[in-house]
């Protein structure tokens, strides 16, 4: 296979997924990471960069899943998943929810400032990105980029 032939490489089985993975991972650790950033130097300007970053995370996230399942349909025949397959949807599914969290919460914050506490929002956060790591981290085994299939 040629590696710069478009058509085998959008038309993979999974390939979307692979690459779409990518960016609500780094969007949410972005985010969160501006979000602490803002807390410790008192600065608004971080705080928007957060929200911004994170609403891209979460509206990231929902074309990375559609991909998933659809890999899932066209690799395993829509078979009900086991294994790491099944851990892997369930903490992508649970990440994805967390994430939509995080943006409602600074989605709140933007609209009226001091409502959230930022205790709960970071404890959120820190969750979210938790989570999302164990998602690529269980997703990298399910590829075989992790090790065994």
């Amino acid at each position: 296979m040629n590696p710069f032939d478009l058509k085998s490489a959008l038309l993979a089985k999974h390939a979307q997924h692979v690459a779409l993975v990518h960016f609500p991972i780094a969007l949410i650790f972005v985010g969160v990471a501006f979000d602490l950033l803002s807390l410790r130097k008192s600065n608004l300007a971080l705080l928007r960069a957060a929200y911004y970053t994170v609403i891209a995370a979460a509206i990231a996230a929902v074309p990375t899943v559609a991909t998933g399942l659809l890999a899932w349909q066209l690799q395993f025949e829509g078979k009900w998943p086991k294994g790491n397959l099944k851990l892997h949807m369930s903490l992508a599914f649970a990440s994805s929810v967390l994430i939509w969290l995080v943006c409602w919460l600074h989605i709140r914050e933007q609209r009226r400032p001091r409502v959230n506490s930022p205790r709960i929002r970071l404890g959120v956060e820190i969750v979210a990105v938790t989570l999302t790591l164990l998602t690529g981290h269980v997703g990298g085994f399910v590829s075989g980029v992790n090790g065994p299939v």
